[in-house]
Formats: structure tokens, C-alpha cells, sequence
């Protein structure tokens, strides 16, 4: 909370060219900006806070330009050396950060988290320098993400090795101490701020009040750190996917082209003639066409039998008609010689009324 912000972002005054705002006017309103969208109902995408958001972040980067501009921090000096009136300034970037974080906008989300992460970083790096609190420094955003790849392919191949157990422990105890030194930290600053706000604090108190803060946003910026790394490996993965899916896996087929489908060839120079567009094609063409490519529903199905079935079907018709006059077959017997009587009365070819001899 900013040390004499009591009244809301609308009742400050409104700064002009010739009254340029001070720089400590500049962190307190971007810090009260920030409280007041952190503790917000409105949803977060709405115009009105992203407006505001944007507002806050103009205020912060004008201030960041100022305190480079005036040299407050030294990396030669000890934090007991720097002015309390200046300490606040420390927290800069950190609230630049989480205002980055803010923002809404899904085409511009993986830019603003690595923005947002260069904040943080630099707000980490300086209070190591100055040595406000013991802990240790994230690494780079490629490094994090691909061991965070890495160990999470590992384990899914085979079980975790010793030292991975280790470190994941270790991360986790961390993890731990991280969140009850920050309950510490806001019970603190719960009984500090009562002493800023009534106006009676003294030197000591407002130096105690503001490095609480600033302990308190490290372990903020940590935790943000780590979330950020997740978000950026998940937002490469959604761009790949894209990109993948931008690309078509198979050429397009070409459509086909209509034709008239006509009797005969006369019937196609007459529809031709008035279509040229339009190609035309006779039946026997079609039919020809589907033959070749073994497309007709008929193909494949013999229409007639071979000759070698026609053969076999006669020699068991013979073996029937001998097999039945050898069992005496009266029948058969009387078929046979009439057949036989007719055949020695009528010569060959009678009643062929083509035969004229």
C-alpha cells in the first residue's frame, strides 16, 4: 500500500505540462492503480480496468526513468546507505510487473509475461545486490522452461533418480518457507501500516514499513516467476500447435467437371457446339471408358460357360443315359430304340427345309 494514499485514483489531481508530477507522486499513485485492480470485483478484462491498468503502467515507466535519471541506487553502496524516502523506489519494477501481468490482451500474452518476467528479474537482481533478503535467484526463462521439459519427459519415461527426489524436496520446502515467511510479513505490515496511516510514524517505523514491503514483494516476484515459466512453455506449445495445423497435410482434390452424357456422336457435336465449356461424351464413349478402368457393375461375372463346363455337363449327361440302360431301365430302353428305329427311316437332314437336296 502506498504510504499517503488514502483518497481514490479520481480525487488526485490532474498534472499539466507546466506542473510536471513529482516522482514520488508518480509511485504512489501507479502503486495505489495497482491495489485497487489487484482487489477489484469488476472482471479483469473489462475497458475500464485495462484502462486503467495502461494508466498505471505510463506512471511506474515515468517514474522508472526518473530514479535512472537521478541515480538513487548505486551497486557500490550498502542498503544501509540508501535514504529512506528513496527505499520505495526499490519496488519499481515489481509493481511494473504485476501490473504487466494484468493485461488481457490473448495475441499479445506471450510478449506481455516475458515483459512482465524481465520486471521481476531486475527487481529480484537489485534487492541481491542490496542483500534486503537471502534466497535464490531463478535462472534464465529458456533455462527454467526446458528443464522443466526435461525432467517432466524423464519422469514420464522412468522413474525419478535420486536427485531429482532431492531437488523437487528441496523446491517444496522452499515452497514452504516462502509462504510463512510472507504470513509473517503481512502480519507486520498490518500493525506497521496502522502507524503510517494515523501520520505519527517516525524514520525508524516508515524504514521498517517500506522494507517489509519489499520482502514481501520477493517472495511475490518468486512465485510469479515460477508461474510465468509454465505459462510461456504452454503458450510455445499452443503457437506450434497452430502452426501445425495451419498446414494443409494433403493438396486439395480438384473438383470435377460436369459433361453431358449424349446417344452418339451426332447428338455430342450438337450439344458441343453450343457449350464449348462444356465437354460432352457419348454412351458408347462412357462405356469404353468405365471398361477400361473395370468400373461397369457387370464386369468380372461370365455371361457364358466355358467350353470346358459345356464338355463336362454332355459326358455326364452320357454317363446318366448308360448308366440307366444298364440298370434295364424300360424307359429309357424304349426312348433309345425308338430313337434308333426313326433314325434308320429318316435319312440325315430330313425336315430342314434349307436342304434341298
Amino acid at each position: 500500500m502506498a504510504d499517503c494514499e488514502n483518497n481514490s485514483d479520481h480525487s488526485l489531481p490532474s498534472y499539466s505540462a507546466a506542473e510536471p508530477p513529482k516522482l514520488s507522486e508518480l509511485l504512489d499513485r501507479g502503486w495505489k492503480i495497482f491495489e485497487d485492480v489487484d482487489s477489484t470485483n469488476e472482471p479483469l478484462g473489462s475497458n475500464h480496468i485495462q484502462v486503467r491498468v495502461k494508466r498505471g503502467i505510463a506512471m511506474l515507466e515515468d517514474a522508472s526513468r526518473m530514479v535512472a535519471q537521478l541515480e538513487l541506487f548505486s551497486r557500490n553502496e550498502e542498503l544501509e546507505e540508501v535514504a529512506t524516502t528513496d527505499l520505495k523506489f526499490l519496488l519499481l519494477p515489481a509493481l511494473l510487473g504485476a501490473l504487466s501481468m494484468k493485461q488481457t490482451s490473448r495475441e499479445k500474452r506471450l510478449n506481455l509475461v516475458r515483459t512482465a518476467r524481465a520486471y521481476f528479474m531486475d527487481f529480484l537482481k537489485r534487492c541481491r545486490e542490496y542483500k534486503v533478503s537471502h534466497f535464490e535467484l531463478p535462472t534464465s526463462a529458456e533455462e527454467d522452461i526446458s528443464d522443466f521439459s526435461e525432467s517432466r519427459s524423464s519422469t514420464s519415461k522412468s522413474a525419478p533418480l535420486p536427485s531429482d527426489l532431492v531437488a523437487m524436496a528441496a523446491q517444496r520446502q522452499a515452497k514452504i518457507e516462502r509462504y510463512r515467511q510472507k504470513k509473517e510479513l503481512e502480519a507486520k505490515l498490518s500493525d506497521v501500516r496502522k502507524a503510517i496511516e494515523s501520520g505519527k510514524a517516525d524514520d525508524e517505523v516508515s524504514r521498517d514499513f517500506y522494507l517489509l514491503n519489499i520482502r514481501r514483494w520477493i517472495s511475490l516476484c518468486l512465485e510469479e516467476i515460477e508461474s510465468i515459466d509454465q505459462e510461456m512453455e504452454i503458450l510455445k506449445n499452443m503457437d506450434a500447435l497452430k502452426e501445425g495445423a495451419a498446414r494443409p497435410s494433403q493438396p486439395a482434390r480438384p473438383p470435377m467437371k460436369p459433361f453431358i452424357l449424349t446417344k452418339n456422336a451426332v447428338q455430342a457435336r450438337v450439344f458441343g457446339a453450343g457449350y464449348p465449356s462444356l465437354p460432352t461424351m457419348t454412351v458408347d464413349d462412357w462405356y469404353e471408358q468405365h471398361q477400361k478402368h473395370g468400373a461397369l457393375p457387370d464386369q468380372g461375372i461370365p455371361r457364358r460357360v466355358a467350353p470346358e463346363s459345356d464338355t463336362d455337363a454332355k459326358d455326364r449327361e452320357e454317363e446318366e443315359k448308360e448308366e440307366k440302360v444298364e440298370q434295364d431301365d424300360e424307359e429309357s430302353l424304349m426312348k433309345a430304340r425308338n430313337w434308333d428305329d426313326w433314325k434308320d427311316n429318316h435319312r440325315r437332314g430330313y425336315g430342314n427345309r434349307h436342304n434341298m437336296g
